[in-house]
């Protein structure tokens, strides 16, 4: 990189409650590097690189910065374009007709591969483009790293709302299903668990994609919940399939609509109006309730872990250091330290042993229609601090009169 060197940040794939953290990492820590001029951000990812729909950021004031770092969503909007060669064709020509020699792309796994194909392109051109992917998704299912920003912040909203839900329940029992995001991971829907804090809690049965959804199975794991416990909550992830790899959520739909990257949609109510109407339909409760979360589990805000800020945050600095200090292109990741209690510490990995690929739960996360102890030690240090908790009435009961 040369004097007066500029960079290009964009944001792409859904938004968190923590993607601006990582934005800010990068201005803030790119402004500490004399040599760097100018910092662009392209609005609504690759698509605004193509387009050339830049902002320059260095017109940002340091305290703005910090306000939408702690606000959640993308601040300069996404995308959900998956490019391939010939678009990152494009992306080249126009980071190359402003003369930037640095590319920031805080993303999920296609995010990786854009970087990666965007960066061959300039190796080929013989172009000194640093190309660096800082992590982002909910789903937590980016290979090499422990987790990824955003989940926390998305599971810390999952927990507490499954409190509520669980509750809401006690008060007036009957069969409550949450809808959990989640494809072809289930770390957000497991994060439900965390939510007991009585053994009689909700949720009492956990679904995720990693695990064949068989239905007569499920019916039978309500029915012996609502005979023990008079009640029964369930957390299921949107994505969860039968044998034959047949998402549940296409079998009622009529019309299947996919996006841009092939996958299927899966939001909607679908699926728990039809596991709500299997349940009232074959083991005849009346009281029977659903909740699709959908997007409101991404970008909820007032409800965002410290830890996954911090870390955000740090994952947008390192990137920049990686580029200024090591001149290496790669994906920041993420890895938690052995030694006693949690830490993290950050690591520039092959881009191409993220680009593209899925990390679903290990199975030691899982054990049946539930997730293990292994599961709650990973995911409790990553909620963060001042998580709620709930209260209970003590069991004071006053003896009948006989009348």
């Amino acid at each position: 990189m040369s004097d007066s060197t500029k960079i290009l940040v964009a944001q792409g794939g859904g938004p968190t409650a923590v993607i601006n953290q990582s934005l800010a990492g990068v201005v803030l820590e790119a402004r500490k590097f004399p040599n760097i001029g100018a910092v662009y951000g392209a609005y609504h990812g690759v698509r605004g690189i193509v387009d050339q729909n830049f902002a320059d950021l260095t017109r940002e004031s340091a305290e703005n910065l910090e306000r939408v770092a702690q606000t959640p969503s993308s601040a300069l909007g996404s995308t959900r374009d998956k490019p391939d060669a010939k678009y990152c064709q494009e992306i080249f020509k126009s980071v190359r007709a402003h003369g930037i020699t640095g590319f920031f792309y805080i993303g999920g796994n296609d995010s990786a591969d854009t970087v990666r194909i965007v960066s061959q392109a300039a190796q080929e051109a013989n172009y000194p483009l640093r190309c660096i992917h800082i992590p982002k998704t909910i789903d937590n299912d980016l290979t090499i790293n422990d987790h990824t920003p955003g989940f926390p912040s998305a599971a810390r909203f999952v927990v507490q709302a499954f409190m509520g839900a669980n509750l809401d329940n006690i008060s007036l029992p009957g069969v409550y299903i949450g809808v959990v995001m989640g494809r072809h991971a289930g770390f957000l829907t497991a994060a439900a668990a965390l939510a007991r804090s009585d053994a009689s809690d909700g949720p009492h049965l956990v679904y995720v994609p990693e695990q064949v959804f068989d239905t007569d199975a499920f019916l039978g794991d309500v029915k012996r919940v609502m005979e023990k416990h008079g009640r029964c909550v369930v957390a299921v992830s949107e994505g969860i399939a039968d044998a034959k790899h047949q998402a549940i959520a296409t079998t009622l739909a009529k019309t299947v609509e996919k996006d841009a990257h092939g996958n299927v949609q899966l939001g909607g109510g679908a699926l728990a109006d039809m596991l709500g109407d299997t349940i009232k339909d074959r083991l005849g409760y009346k009281r029977v309730r659903g909740d699709t979360f959908g997007y409101v589990q991404r970008s909820f805000i007032g409800c965002v872990s410290d830890v996954d800020q911090r870390e955000a945050r740090a994952a947008g600095e390192q990137g920049v250091r990686y580029a200024m200090q090591e001149k290496r292109d790669g994906t920041v990741t993420i890895h938690r330290t052995e030694s006693g209690g949690y830490a993290a510490r950050y690591e520039l990995s092959a881009l191409e042993d993220v680009a593209g690929k899925t990390r679903i739960m290990p199975p030691e996360f899982l054990q049946g229609p539930d997730v293990t102890d292994a599961f709650r030690q990973y995911l409790k240090p990553l909620l963060g601090s001042n998580v709620p908790q709930a209260y209970r009435l003590g069991r004071n009961p006053v003896a009948k009169i006989p009348g």
